[in-house]
């Protein structure tokens, strides 16, 4: 028995653990739950656990349905809001095939895939999300909690309570958090975490998803990572800091370059904005994600980047001299309800190839490029992020990186099922279209 499985019992045994929870996500980024007893776990970390792939969204077909869950001790976590019933923990798994290989279709093993190849090149890759969300009074009509602005402080206000009571409850379970703050749209939150490495970011996203909504249900109010939920207020985003080391060494750092970036990072920089089209439909992948990509606003609606630029793409943050381990380059596309194995997986991929194929940086853009025309953009060498889930679908069918990022099935599943969203989406008749025509037509 190794370290961490027997920590595993021994912390069950201490805290009265009654259930484990072994959780995993399905290829669109949704958590899945199976509870076995204390009884039950060592086998299951040694074994797995037997389920019905076919039943899970883009797992398996009927006819190859037998599937293994696997949990990793090392994400053993005791469930703070579980306390006042019988102890109940956590571990976020692995899926596997019944002769142990990995699972095409488990978006963990996707991720481990890209940090795989990261490390034969002698990379680690670092992730540190801004994550916005909405706190909602009542869901139908959506209506905000409060009318608060960007940085409001509002004196035991409901918002300033919920944070407080998030951040204890992401603390008790391991995960770090940086800063917290009112958004600018009425309702609207953001939480950063502080960085870690992107397998550990990915399960710490799934894991504040559920502490966020299980803070808000115990609150009696409601939470949606929903990309905008409000025609008249900004969209949530997923503001992604990233970087990369060797070692102890942040590689995307040069002191002696203009923009103190390195060679590295530029390439990496480059590969991010000559493939940003083709993963949009995964770091973005709802219907209403391209409601907030719509210009005019701090949302990127084109493939650039900049310094102080805050409708670019991509943006380079300040850090503080002598410090650069904190060099960083911000990627402002992705929404809080993508799939954070995939999304990782195609953002770090696309910036590898920068550097295996040492693209070259484009200029930096200082203008605020949605007030550009298409002509204009053209003529700069500037390329159009996609404008609706069927246009970022039509360029990610095209792409071979994402498809050998995502592995044939995966792709294969994701295409089908977000076309087919988005013609359920194209047969609505919506209200907007009734109040504007049903008179004058």
């Amino acid at each position: 028995m190794d370290r961490q499985t027997e920590f595993v019992l021994r912390s069950m045994e201490e805290r009265d653990i009654r259930f484990v929870r072994l959780w995993f996500t399905d290829v669109l980024g949704s958590l899945k739950s199976v509870a076995i007893a204390p009884a039950e776990v060592e086998g299951a970390i040694a074994e797995g656990v037997g389920f019905d792939g076919s039943a899970i969204e883009g797992f398996a077909r009927v006819y190859e349905s037998d599937m293994v869950v696997h949990p990793d001790p090392s994400t053993f976590q005791v469930l703070p809001w579980r306390q006042t019933e019988r102890g109940t923990a956590r571990m976020l798994c692995d899926i596997q095939l019944p002769d142990g290989t990995p699972s095409f279709a488990d978006p963990r093993h996707v991720l481990k895939r890209a940090l795989k190849k990261a490390a034969d090149m002698g990379f680690t890759f670092y992730i540190h999300p801004e994550i916005e969300f909405f706190l909602l009074g009542q869901l139908n009509p959506p209506v905000p909690l409060d009318d608060g602005g960007y940085f409001d402080h509002t004196t035991l206000g409901d918002g300033t309570d919920f944070r407080r009571d998030a951040i204890t409850m992401l603390e008790q379970m391991g995960i770090s958090v940086e800063f917290s703050h009112h958004e600018g749209s009425p309702g609207q939150h953001e939480i950063d975490l502080r960085y870690a490495d992107a397998l550990t970011m990915a399960d710490n996203i799934m894991t504040f998803r559920v502490v966020i909504r299980e803070v808000a249900v115990s609150q009696g109010i409601h939470a949606t990572f929903m990309p905008k939920p409000f025609t008249e207020h900004a969209g949530s985003g997923m503001h992604t800091h990233m970087s990369l080391f060797e070692g102890d060494t942040n590689i995307f750092h040069d002191g002696a370059d203009e923009y103190r970036l390195s060679k590295t990072a530029r390439q990496f920089v480059a590969g991010l904005l000559r493939h940003a089209p083709e993963i949009t439909a995964v770091t973005n992948q709802w219907v209403n994600s391209y409601k907030r990509l719509m210009g005019g606003s701090e949302a990127p609606t084109c493939a650039c980047w900049g310094r102080a630029n805050r409708s670019a793409l991509i943006r380079v943050p300040q850090f503080s001299p002598g410090k650069a381990s904190s060099a960083r380059i911000e990627y402002r596309a992705p929404d809080p309800a993508c799939n954070p194995y995939l999304a990782f997986a195609l953002m770090l991929n696309a910036g590898l190839a920068g550097i295996e194929n040492e693209y070259p940086l484009p200029e930096e853009t200082e203008d605020a490029v949605w007030r550009l025309t298409e002509k204009e953009r053209r003529s700069m060498g500037i390329k159009s992020l996609p404008r609706s889930l069927d246009g970022a679908l039509r360029v990610m069918e095209g792409s071979e990186l994402a498809a050998e990022t995502l592995g044939e099935h995966v792709f294969d599943y994701f295409m089908r099922n977000k076309r087919a969203e988005f013609e359920a989406y194209r047969r609505q008749v919506t209200p907007w279209e009734i109040a504007r025509h049903i008179r004058v037509l």
